[in-house]
């Protein structure tokens, strides 16, 4: 069998002329490119240089390098794929993401982690963290961002981030012109629209407010129009108030437990792609660095061993 390096070694030798630098180019001894041709031309049975100075290549020889240096260079560009692929520089990647996670951190951690990987793809989804979780079971996704499950539901989650949760109304509504965090009772009387994001929350107080809420809206675009509109308030986290429509505020809650997690999300069994991997990694490096200025709160870490 002709090995792939002895084809390699013909070729450089072919191509430059001599021995001496095909060596250099090779990082081998001249003797052991020597001995590797006389090895490649005792297999052809016939002669690949017209002389033992390696400048001329004979019929055979030609035929020989036409073929071999394609091989050669199919062969690299198969060995890069493959490596590539195996340490997260390349592949496909589908995002499942809350909307302001992806609006808000995925842009600049996504144009961070392909700014290397030419080669990576990526599919993002923003919807709710109940799709978010449905698209990874189902295998619609491949990363989830949302609210992990207070049930098991097939699915490992790492926490990435807290953020406290805020009341969003109108300006000129009553309650912007306080001056210390809204209790509940301030809500009571008033409407308060839901939305997937209060799924989490069980104070009795809440659950009283929740059980006479009329209005539920999923879709936060649209959640905020109903507010515009004057339909009612709502409770959203603090990272999506960063960026309310004119017209709008939000206002700290009191209840301490009014806060958000996010969390990395995977299917629990399977062994994550490389690609995966390394956004996983990449991304919890680009939350140490942007929580602050976004004002959420990370985790803490077991220190490194």
């Amino acid at each position: 069998m002709i090995r792939t390096e002895a084809l390699r070694t013909f070729v450089t030798v072919a191509e430059c002329g001599n021995i001496r630098d095909a060596a250099e180019t090779l990082c081998r001894t001249q003797s052991a490119v020597s001995m590797t041709l006389k090895q490649l031309e005792g297999q052809l049975d016939g002669a690949l240089f017209e002389s033992d100075r390696k400048s001329k290549l004979t019929d055979l020889g030609q035929f020989v390098h036409d073929v071999a240096a394609t091989l050669v260079r199919d062969h690299d560009n198969a060995v890069d794929l493959i490596t590539g692929y195996a340490r997260g520089r390349s592949g496909r990647l589908r995002i499942a993401s809350v909307p302001s996670v992806a609006a808000l951190i995925l842009p600049e951690v996504i144009q961070g982690f392909t700014r290397d990987r030419p080669s990576a793809r990526i599919d993002l989804f923003d919807t709710d963290s109940s799709t978010v979780r449905r698209m990874l079971a189902q295998g619609r996704a491949d990363i989830g961002l949302g609210s992990p499950s207070e049930k098991p539901d097939g699915l490992s989650d790492t926490a990435l981030f807290t953020d406290p949760l805020h009341l969003v109304c109108r300006a000129d509504d009553p309650l912007a012109a306080r001056r210390a965090p809204v209790e509940w009772g301030h809500l009571d009387g008033g409407a308060l629209i839901l939305n997937e994001t209060l799924r989490g929350l069980s104070s009795a107080d809440f659950l009283a407010l929740a059980d006479k809420a009329r209005l539920s809206v999923r879709n936060v675009t649209s959640l905020l129009a109903m507010v515009r509109a004057g339909a009612g308030v709502t409770i959203l986290p603090g990272l999506a108030t960063r960026t309310l429509p004119e017209g709008l505020i939000a206002l700290p809650l009191a209840d301490p437990a009014c806060v958000r997690q996010v969390s990395l999300l995977h299917r629990e069994g399977v062994t994550q792609s490389p690609v995966n991997t390394a956004f996983s990694t990449h991304l919890e490096a680009s939350l140490a660095v942007m929580a602050q200025a976004l004002g959420v709160s990370l985790p803490d870490r077991p220190a490194a061993q």
